[in-house]
């Protein structure tokens, strides 16, 4: 084999190990990425049925200013909220960055709600910062297990 050939040969391969290693991180991103949209829209269409999906048993959370809470108190508020027909909710999202390392992720994003109220002139509108861990499920899904949000000022 010439030693052009033998370079190219030597170039695929570590070209292909490279894509092979980023695969699995890809893939996590991908699954991520594609459970926080359809949360999102799950949310602002009030489709109740699976809104608590994307959070793990043993999620527990921390938002400035409340005590820690689980997933039976997220989902409790979660339900509790989209019933109330009285106030119209919508949340955007802005994902800033997902660091996978094997099982586990961390997002940092943006969460933008804007709240409708009856009678108001103008909707509320509050952006929550926030850093969701992300852990593999036993079934393959991605969920939050730990999360820490707070409004901006």
């Amino acid at each position: 084999m010439s030693k052009g050939a033998l370079a190219i040969v030597a170039a695929c391969s570590i070209f292909s190990f490279g894509v092979a290693a980023q695969t699995p991180a890809n893939e996590a991103e991908t699954a991520i990425r594609g459970a926080l949209a359809r949360w999102t829209a799950d949310f602002n269409a009030r489709d109740t049925a699976r809104i608590c999906d994307l959070f793990a048993p043993d999620l527990v959370y921390d938002y400035r200013g409340f005590p820690e809470r689980s997933h039976a108190d997220l989902c409790g508020l979660l339900l509790k909220s989209l019933a109330d027909r009285t106030k119209q909710f919508t949340y955007a999202l802005d994902i800033r960055e997902i660091i996978v390392s094997g099982d586990m992720a961390v997002v940092r994003l943006v969460w933008t709600l804007t709240t409708t109220l009856p009678g108001a002139a103008t909707p509320v509108v509050s952006k929550e910062p926030g850093l969701d861990v992300f852990r593999r499920q036993a079934d393959g899904n991605w969920r939050i297990t730990r999360y820490i949000a707070y409004e901006a000022p």
